[in-house]
């Protein structure tokens, strides 16, 4: 950042200015462009800039003129709540993926174990589960960094959440699965876009601002719903099995990663379209392993099938943990070196 400062002034005095009563004149301008973009990349930037290009300039306060450019910078680091850029999201690498299909996946399997294994019944298991969702969104929407634990807590829960709400919107309204995954559909689509018209960023990973974290959550539920409401479609309506149904969700999945990485398509539309499709899919393989052998599964309980889940889930989990502990030490590293050049 600061080469990028030095490069900006440099080029300034040695080809226009070449006075600094001239440079008195157009600094307020410079310091101005700087503190715009941080604005526009919603940036965080501290005083240090500013006094940074007084101390190249030799130049005072006085001779900045009556703009004031150290308490224009002051504005843009003073932070307003709802649209302050947090770090909360992690990157969309494979290992994101594997730990979403085994979150969702476990999420699924253990409410059943409550549910039909324990015999707490449907609606007790669901007024639990669903109050633990909220509670554990709430601690989400909340913390202000990363929390890698809590992340993937609420990301399996708000599968238990989808689960339960595509079962009320099949067994208990009756509206069946075409007719509920149409509104499902028509809802996510409201979502996203009133999310597109605030103008917030939609970005799928790493920075968000709290607004539009409500909206990531908000998608995310609907998108886990939808995404169960196609699973029973595909292994109940339609009797394809679990190998066939996995096979075409997964070749599904297949075209959406060569799409993102070879074509122009939105890579916010392939994410989203991914996630709902990964629903289902985790589902099939959770099928797999529960349901008796006579329906074409392992039959190995809820209880084993949900063990079996955490088990992957946690090698998916310790090996993000590591990539996270080897980028924050390269970080440090680098940050030691520069302040070795210094």
């Amino acid at each position: 950042m600061w080469a990028s400062v030095h490069d900006e002034l440099d080029r300034i005095v040695q080809k226009s200015l070449p006075h600094k009563s001239q440079i008195t004149h157009f600094l307020p301008f410079t310091i101005s462009r700087f503190t715009s973009r941080a604005k526009d990349e919603r940036m965080t930037y501290t005083t240090d800039v500013v006094n940074e290009i007084k101390t190249t300039a030799h130049m005072s306060d006085e001779e900045l003129g009556s703009e004031k450019p150290v308490e224009a910078a002051e504005d843009v680091i003073a932070p307003v709540e709802d649209t302050e850029v947090i770090k909360k999201i992690p990157p969309l690498t494979p290992i994101y993926w594997c730990e979403k299909m085994t979150a969702t996946t476990f999420g699924e399997t253990f409410a059943d174990f409550f549910s039909q294994t324990l015999g707490f019944g449907y609606g007790a298991t669901s007024t639990v589960l669903l109050s633990f969702f909220a509670v554990v969104l709430g601690g989400q929407l909340y913390v202000k960094s990363y929390w890698p634990n809590l992340f993937w807590l609420v990301m399996a829960s708000s599968s238990v959440a989808g689960t339960l709400i595509s079962d009320f919107i099949d067994r208990t309204l009756g509206w069946g699965y075409p007719l509920g995954m149409g509104v499902l559909l028509s809802i996510l689509l409201v979502i996203i876009g009133i999310w597109k018209l605030t103008g917030e960023s939609m970005n799928v990973a790493g920075a968000m601002t709290r607004k539009a974290e409500v909206f990531y959550w908000s998608t995310i539920l609907v998108s886990n719903t939808l995404g169960t409401a196609l699973g029973d479609f595909l292994s109940d309506s339609l009797n394809l099995g679990f190998g066939l149904g996995a096979g075409i969700i997964g070749g599904l999945l297949v075209i959406c990663g060569i799409l993102a990485y070879f074509t122009r398509v939105s890579h916010v539309l392939l994410f989203w379209v991914a996630f709902v499709l990964t629903r289902p899919f985790g589902a099939t393989f959770g099928d797999l392993l529960t349901k008796s052998k006579e329906k074409g599964g392992l039959d190995l309980g809820t209880l084993k099938a949900s063990m079996v889940i955490l088990a992957l889930f946690l090698i998916c989990f310790a090996i993000e943990m590591y990539m996270l502990y080897k980028a924050k030490k390269a970080k440090a590293a680098k940050l030691a070196e520069s302040e070795g050049d210094v």
